[in-house]
């Protein structure tokens, strides 16, 4: 019984030293305790191996380990909240999609955990309660698309019910979503928006939640009569072999991941994120009210328009791109040197090796015995920096407006990535002209008098941050489409952007938005004051210039918007976007920290 002990302590210690490595949280707490994983303030805890007496059950705690050491690692909290839809059913799918993402992630880089993780989920069994049989259907539907899974087992696990319904909403998606592995926020959203498309049976929610504690309840009582009497029996010399081989595979991968643990970034849970989070909650203006927000929609680009319809009007505007070639290319150059001259540089003096110190080598010449001097410049970095740029896509902006909003993105996209700093471009328009299903709405409810904001928003999101230029390109010609120009509700466009920008974790954040001038929505505006939806502007453009950390710039395509933002500046053509730029962009990386009211 000793020698068992001993080796599971050496085996949790292997589990812990693997979990820090793979997540990258040295600072994290690993427990072992109870049947369920939990993960809260910064303390993981798994089941507990004292209970496990052979090599299956150890390769069970090996596979959860590494699957929430990939939560830690690959999936930021905030993005994963921002997208979860309605309904307990709903976020459980949403949930496992979440989870075979950042495993895949994770078995990508890790060959160890990939075998863990396929080992683990081929021995899976069919949940008791049949209420939980959508959930092993929809996980096996999804491992199966992503993982080198034996076809006929997953025949099995799969019900003709269950795969006519997926396939029927996901079949078409899945290179869409197999394309956004690595992009979380992309990924949260397209599942969300197809799961909500997925007819799902939320009546019996309660009713499930409390037959599903039942169960659990009665298996764990069941599973502890047959752990106590497992206790009893010898733990014979070839389970101490399979202990020990799974403690040096262990170890082993531990060592592996310690080369490589460095190269994922971490959620920042900094002071002053959290602060800029918690301000948000405040935001803007208390008088502005919306009649519904039912009928509102955050849609990727994609999902706006066919492949070949995105080509075609990506090839429009590279049309309009090609005698532009020479100055993006001095554009970047310029700006790329003045970002770079804006940083500290500082030298350490008095070294034993480097660069020559030339300044004091006239002290050999009057001392020949004093050693030569060496200096190193030291390590400056930028300070992690997220533009958005939020356009008005408006049917004001019609023509040649739309055209130069959409170059200047391109531009501005590819200038900026090219100075390490991370780019967001967003739209904002309307679903319908003079207030769609809203506005049908409020009919239908007898006019209420001052109903508030009365349209279906649409707010589009072109490239977001963490998705390079190269991959999101052919998003920027959508602006082109004269379709999709509708209305502009300028307010309530700002305050999602911001609350995107919020939720990121870059330092320095600047918020650039392109548009013709005032907000106008002419249901809305039909039904309430004639300054509604400008109040609204004013405040919103206020409360972000003097009670956030976000720097707000604008550039008015043709218009003065100077009576709404105090940095702003108007442009008529594209070649005057490279001195706005110049001007408005070099101070990205100057210490000049805000206070917050």
């Amino acid at each position: 019984m000793q020698k068992k002990e001993e080796i599971l302590e050496s085996f949790k210690t292997a589990i812990k030293s693997t979990v820090k490595s793979i997540s990258n949280k040295d600072d994290i707490e690993i427990s072992f305790g109870g049947q369920d994983i939990s993960v809260e303030n910064n303390k993981l805890n798994l089941p507990e191996i004292s209970e496990f007496q052979n090599k299956i059950n150890f390769g069970l705690t090996r596979a959860l380990a590494d699957s929430e050491s990939l939560r830690l690692r690959y999936s930021n909290k905030k993005i994963f909240k921002n997208f979860e839809p309605s309904g307990s059913k709903a976020k459980k799918l949403y949930e496992i999609a979440e989870k075979i993402r950042f495993e895949l992630l994770g078995t990508e880089e890790y060959i160890g955990i990939k075998e863990n993780l396929l080992n683990f989920y081929s021995k899976q069994s069919p949940p008791q309660n049949k209420q939980e049989n959508i959930y092993f259907a929809f996980e096996n539907y999804l491992r199966k698309e992503f993982f080198e899974i034996n076809n006929e087992l997953y025949k099995e696990r799969i019900s003709t019910k269950y795969k006519k319904s997926f396939d029927k909403v996901f079949k078409m998606k899945i290179n869409k979503i197999r394309e956004n592995i690595d992009k979380q926020e992309i990924f949260n959203a397209i599942i969300s928006k197809l799961l909500e498309k997925l007819e799902i049976d939320e009546t019996s929610d309660y009713e499930e939640i409390d037959n599903k504690k039942d169960d659990e309840k009665n298996k764990e009582m069941s599973n502890k009569d047959e752990t106590d009497q497992k206790k009893e029996s010898k733990f014979d010399e070839n389970q101490e072999m399979a202990i020990d081989t799974s403690l040096t595979e262990l170890e082993n991968l531990a060592d592996e991941n310690d080369k490589d643990a460095n190269e994922i970034e971490i959620e920042d849970s900094s002071h002053d994120s959290q602060k800029r989070v918690r301000n948000k909650n405040n935001f803007g203006d208390q008088k502005y009210k919306t009649y519904t927000k039912e009928f509102d929609e955050i849609i990727i680009a994609e999902d706006l328009e066919s492949e070949e319809e995105l080509f075609r009007l990506r090839q429009n505007l590279d049309q309009q791109l090609l005698q532009l070639k020479s100055f993006i290319s001095k554009l970047a150059n310029k700006l790329q040197r003045k970002l770079l001259a804006k940083q500290n540089r500082s030298w350490d003096f008095d070294l034993e090796e480097g660069a020559l110190d030339t300044s004091k080598l006239s002290r050999i010449i009057i001392d020949p015995l004093n050693s030569l001097s060496f200096k190193k410049e030291k390590d400056t970095e930028f300070k992690d920096t997220l533009v958005t740029i939020l356009i008005d896509n408006s049917g004001s902006m019609r023509g040649k407006p739309i055209s130069v909003a959409a170059i200047c993105a391109d531009i501005l996209s590819r200038t900026l990535e090219r100075c390490s700093v991370k780019v967001e471009i967003l739209g904002f328009t309307t679903k319908h002209w003079k207030g769609g299903s809203s506005r049908e709405l409020w009919m239908k409810n007898d006019k209420p008098k001052f109903p508030g904001r009365l349209n279906d928003l649409r707010h589009i999101i072109y490239k977001s941050a963490d998705t390079p230029w190269r991959l999101a390109k052919k998003n920027m010609g959508l602006m082109l489409k004269e379709g999709l120009l509708k209305e502009n509700i300028d307010g309530e466009a700002l305050k999602w952007a911001f609350e995107k920008m919020s939720k990121r974790k870059e330092e320095r954040k600047i918020l650039m938005v392109i548009s013709d001038g005032a907000p106008v929505d002419d249901s809305t505006l039909s039904t309430n004051s004639s300054d509604f939806l400008e109040t609204n502007l004013k405040n919103t453009v206020q409360w972000i210039e003097n009670k956030s950390e976000v720097e707000l710039l604008a550039i008015g395509i043709g218009h003065d918007v100077t009576r709404y933002y105090k940095k702003a500046v108007k442009i008529t053509d594209v070649q005057d976007l490279g001195d706005v730029m110049i001007n408005q962009l070099t101070d990205l990386f100057k210490d000049d920290k805000r206070v917050l009211n």
